[in-house]
């Protein structure tokens, strides 16, 4: 039998709607990255170790200890920062040791789930900013910006971000791409594979997103910044990734490829074909500048109980590096039309289209006549400028340097070679910071040859700190940063070179 039906009687009122319950923020965790255990004892006190190297990392209260070995896993960062309690201020100060010693990494997990974005430091002590977007805002993917393979996980990162972001959700690359041109904060979280606000802000806070004008078409190459329009993507990217201080891959002499490709061959193997001998043709005997040539060598170790002088400093500054003369003429286009007037200098080196774009800065560890610190050497007015500098930072740029020639101790005078990237850019596209580095190898060489005739000693440096350089002089990394560096002293007789 069929039950009886019953009518409610209508009321003329809509029933409430219960509002729709809000997705809950994904969580941030801070963990140490797989290169790193951690270990926290009971009484508190905390060491990392790496590689087999112990890294004290301070003592913490006993009370906080099974909360700090939660780094091993992953601690959510709200929980400790900003710190509410005296135990949470304990948590974020071992926290900030860790991110300073690059021993942190960062996880977005959603409330339900597993984590679909890591996030990797580039740069010391860097820490997770989260922008705030309105739904008025729009944003656009940085044209800086780039998603690349890294073996069997999707990278998004960018030459100015200060960390990159490891996407183990391929919904989130696909969601970012459609920042390629800008998009409403309010229409784009309406899309069904919305990647929420919390990574929305991260990607801004590192530069891997911008706030852009909607209107604008997010053609805005500087981003924010004019000295961004005269960069080319290739050429950041490779100023960043071939240097340290911005970038956390291995670096250096590394021999990775020991047992998958034989050691190259030091000399080529000859072409076929009919050899015309030049034997006959050498200088005999060798001119003064052959000589010259000859006895230069890469020094690495200096004689402490004999400094370089002043006076030497400058005959060799003079030698290498002085402006000679200084002109200026209208910019010809070749067609009757002048632009502005450009202006030029002259110097002992050649440099491409005459822009001499190099500073030379100079950390003194050891030199009679001239105090211990930093310097700038003006090339125009023949002076040394001194640069505050920290003597952490002073100490930061030696020890570098003894370490990357292998040396027992550190030169006497350490000369960066800073560009003004401006300065070349402005005239060349895609090649300008090839032409920098062509630069930099004719100054190395000029330099070696001024040091060798003097009877002193220097050795090439194949790397920089972009980081520590910007920390010290207060120039952000793409206006001026460093590009070379030279070990400069009196070297010991008999000591290696090359």
């Amino acid at each position: 039998m069929a039950a009886a039906r019953t009518t409610k009687k209508k009321t003329g009122r809509k029933p409430k709607l219960k509002p729709a319950r809000k997705a809950a923020a994904p969580a941030l965790l801070a963990r140490v990255n797989d290169q790193v255990t951690l270990e926290v004892y009971a009484s508190g006190k905390a060491g990392a170790y790496v590689d087999g190297y112990a890294i004290e990392l301070g003592s913490i209260g006993p009370a906080s200890v099974t909360r700090a070995k939660g780094f091993s896993e992953g601690l959510a960062v709200a929980s400790f920062s900003p710190a509410r309690k005296p135990a949470d201020k304990e948590i974020e100060l071992l926290a900030r040791r860790l991110a300073r010693s690059g021993f942190l990494e960062y996880q977005l997990v959603p409330a339900r789930g597993h984590a679909v974005a890591a996030i990797e430091p580039q740069i010391p002590g860097y820490w997770p900013e989260i922008a705030k977007l309105a739904n008025s805002d729009s944003v656009a993917l940085s044209r800086f910006a780039y998603l690349r393979r890294r073996g069997n996980d999707l990278v998004l990162e960018s030459p100015r971000a200060p960390a990159l972001f490891r996407l183990t959700d391929p919904k989130l690359a696909a969601a970012i791409l459609a920042l390629s041109s800008p998009q409403k904060i309010s229409a784009f979280r309406r899309e069904k594979n919305f990647v929420g606000l919390t990574l929305l802000g991260l990607l801004v806070a590192c530069d891997i997103l911008f706030k852009v004008d909607a209107k604008s078409g997010g053609l805005r190459v500087g981003e924010g910044d004019e000295n961004l329009v005269l960069w080319d993507f290739h050429d950041l990217l490779f100023h960043t990734h071939s240097t340290e201080g911005r970038q956390a891959n291995p670096l250096g002499g590394r021999y990775a490829y020991v047992g998958a490709i034989a050691p190259p061959a030091a000399v080529r193997a000859p072409w076929p074909g009919t050899p015309v001998d030049l034997q006959a043709f050498s200088p005999r005997p060798a001119t003064p500048f052959v000589t010259l040539l000859g006895q230069r060598q890469s020094v690495r170790e200096f004689d402490e109980a004999k400094p370089i002088t002043l006076a030497e400093l400058a005959t060799l500054l003079d030698t290498a590096a002085r402006v000679r003369a200084k002109w200026s003429t209208p910019l010809d286009f070749g067609d009757g039309n002048v632009g502005p007037d450009l202006d030029f200098t002259s110097r002992p080196y050649p440099s491409a289209g005459s822009a001499y774009e190099l500073e030379l800065y100079l950390a003194v560890n050891d030199c009679e006549g001239l105090a211990r610190g930093y310097y700038h050497y003006d090339a125009d007015r023949h002076v040394l400028v001194p640069v505050e500098a920290r003597p952490q930072e002073l100490e930061a740029l030696l020890s570098a340097a003894s370490f990357a020639m292998d040396a027992p101790g550190a030169p006497q005078i350490l000369i960066t070679i800073a560009a003004r990237f401006n300065r070349v850019a402005w005239k060349y596209s895609a090649i300008a910071y090839s032409l920098i580095l062509k630069n930099v190898g004719v100054l190395l060489q000029t330099l070696y040859l001024a040091a060798t005739d003097m009877g002193l000693g220097g050795c090439a440096i194949g790397t920089s700190n972009v980081d520590l350089f910007a920390r010290i002089t207060g120039q952000p990394f793409h206006i001026e940063g460093p590009v070379g560096q030279f070990a400069l002293g009196r070297g010991i007789a008999g000591s290696r070179g090359g």
